[in-house]
């Protein structure tokens, strides 16, 4: 396939989540309204994870094209009125889930990092769906549940409650920071 005209190429070969976001935002910073990015990846999950920040952004994925181990996304920037960077106005901290969780409160706690990240250690009883899966996994959950959203950052849990939200489910909770600095109980596929 030739290769699409774009205004600026951004290498993000080798960067994990959320580095491949973080140099997304900065260089959309750098170009005129309309004009094109192009994003080389080699991290699976910047597919859902460029796609969900764009349609949060306001800007538009155009779409992905692999060409081997490399995933090369489209972005369109949009005009100044179409980017006001939404967020899901219902947040927690770690802490808080902590304690529903001890209190045995009768929640969901559902993780959107990729398959892998969740294999190596997640919530005790957490549900995984990652990101890119929710739109065609919404049925394994139950829109009046009480359902805390977890990844890394805080990022990607942010793009799913919105989604949820949208698709009709009531109590929506995205916790903040999340993974990284979770020092809460964990499992992981070793034990």
């Amino acid at each position: 396939m030739e290769s699409l005209k774009t205004n600026l190429v951004l290498d993000a070969k080798g960067l994990a989540c959320p580095m491949p976001i973080v140099k997304t935002k900065k260089a959309m910073n750098e170009l005129e309204p309309g004009q094109v990015l192009e994003v080389q990846a080699t991290d699976k999950g910047s597919r859902a994870d460029i796609k969900a920040w764009a349609q949060s952004s306001g800007h538009q994925y155009i779409g992905t094209v692999e060409e081997g181990d490399v995933l090369k996304h489209y972005l369109r920037k949009a005009s100044g009125e179409e980017t006001i960077e939404r967020k899901h106005p219902n947040v927690t901290n770690n802490e808080e889930l902590e304690k529903k969780l001890e209190a045995n409160d009768q929640i969901v706690v559902l993780d959107v990092r990729e398959a892998a990240e969740y294999a190596f250690n997640h919530i005790p009883n957490a549900i995984s769906i990652p990101m890119g899966e929710l739109d065609d996994r919404l049925d394994e959950l139950k829109k009046e549940d009480e359902i805390f959203v977890v990844c890394r950052t805080g990022n990607r849990s942010d793009f799913a409650a919105q989604k949820l939200t949208e698709k009709g489910f009531k109590n929506v909770i995205n916790v903040v920071p999340g993974m990284s600095q979770w020092s809460g109980k964990t499992t992981s596929m070793n034990s």
